[in-house]
């Protein structure tokens, strides 16, 4: 696959490595894929750069 890229830790890219396995996912793209979609489901709707914010705090993104 071709396309951006995202810089992860060896740690942290073997730790989804093995739960997308158990996961029954086929590819660790796959997976990270699933999981970035399900996050940004629960910011859609925010109506404004404010309410992005107050979003990403309640989830503990920001500060």
């Amino acid at each position: 696959m071709f396309g951006p890229k995202v810089k992860i830790s060896r740690d942290l890219y073997d730790k989804i490595k093995r739960y997308a396995t158990v996961a029954g996912y086929s590819s660790v793209e796959e997976f990270v894929t699933h999981a970035l979609e399900k996050e940004m489901k629960k910011l859609e709707g925010a109506d404004s750069e404010e309410e992005l914010k107050k979003r990403l705090r309640g989830l503990g993104y920001i500060s």
